[in-house]
């Protein structure tokens, strides 16, 4: 059997056959293509994700995952295709770069706005102690941004994204370099989150334990969107294919007319 062969499709209304949207669209992906210099990582992918769901994005590096995201956010060029958000979707992303992060101000700065209390998931809560959710306590809370470790920027980015009031939101890679706690608190925030979200990550346990469908990017310009859980997309993997060996990405040669 050929890899093609072993690829399984995603059907042209971009769902599983079983699968029943009720919901408005909020993000819909529609002959979708990304290219990189040249190459086709991914074409004619459609895609429909209703409200209060959560996709995980997984594939290898370089398959076009974080492409994706950019493209969602305005952030890159769609190649071909289209992707559309609904008309009152207001996105959350929490990338791996933390731009928005300002250097000068502190974490309790940044968060609160100087205000005792903020807004979270439509509930006012108490800023100190929603920063302690993500492992900054006491003194911590006032350390200026711009001496934070890896691990620090990637908690202070968390806690912005999760209070951001947005319903759509985007999470690329968030479990890297966060403590125990600070998991608990971002899989408690998309547990109690009433909007949509689109998580990449390569943590197969947190993904397991919050996704309600996976989006797989497959190699060879190929996409596959299950529902259900990761542990649950694998067996329906393997149950059809057999066991298959992970493989190295390739693309499609950009055919020009």
């Amino acid at each position: 059997m050929s890899d093609k062969d072993k690829i399984v499709p995603i059907p042209s209304e971009g769902v599983m056959p079983e699968r029943d949207i009720d919901k408005i669209p909020v993000l819909e992906a529609r002959h979708l293509g990304i290219d990189f210099g040249g190459l086709t990582a991914v074409d004619e992918f459609n895609l429909t994700i209703g409200k209060t769901e959560i996709a995980g994005l997984i594939g290898p590096n370089g398959a076009g995952k974080t492409t994706l995201f950019k493209m969602i956010m305005g952030m890159e060029s769609i190649d071909k295709g289209s992707f559309e958000v609904g008309e009152t979707v207001k996105v959350g992303y929490a990338d791996q770069t933390h731009k928005d992060i300002d250097p000068k101000k502190t974490v309790y700065q940044v968060v609160s706005g100087g205000q005792e209390f903020i807004r979270v998931g439509g509930k006012e809560v108490n800023s100190r102690a929603y920063l302690s959710k993500f492992n900054f306590a006491g003194a911590d809370q006032e350390k200026l941004c711009g001496v934070l470790s890896g691990g620090e920027r990637n908690r202070l980015h968390l806690a912005l994204t999760l209070k951001a009031e947005a319903n759509v939101l985007l999470l690329d890679e968030p479990t890297n370099d966060i403590d125990v706690n600070t998991l608990r608190a971002l899989e408690e925030g998309l547990e109690n989150f009433a909007g949509c979200a689109v998580v990449v990550s390569h943590d197969r346990w947190f993904l397991d334990r919050i996704c309600t469908h996976i989006l797989s990017f497959e190699g060879d310009s190929n996409v596959v969107f299950y529902e259900g859980s990761y542990s649950e997309y694998e067996e329906y993997k393997r149950k059809l294919l057999g066991d298959v060996e992970p493989k190295r990405v390739r693309y499609r040669k950009l055919i020009v007319d």
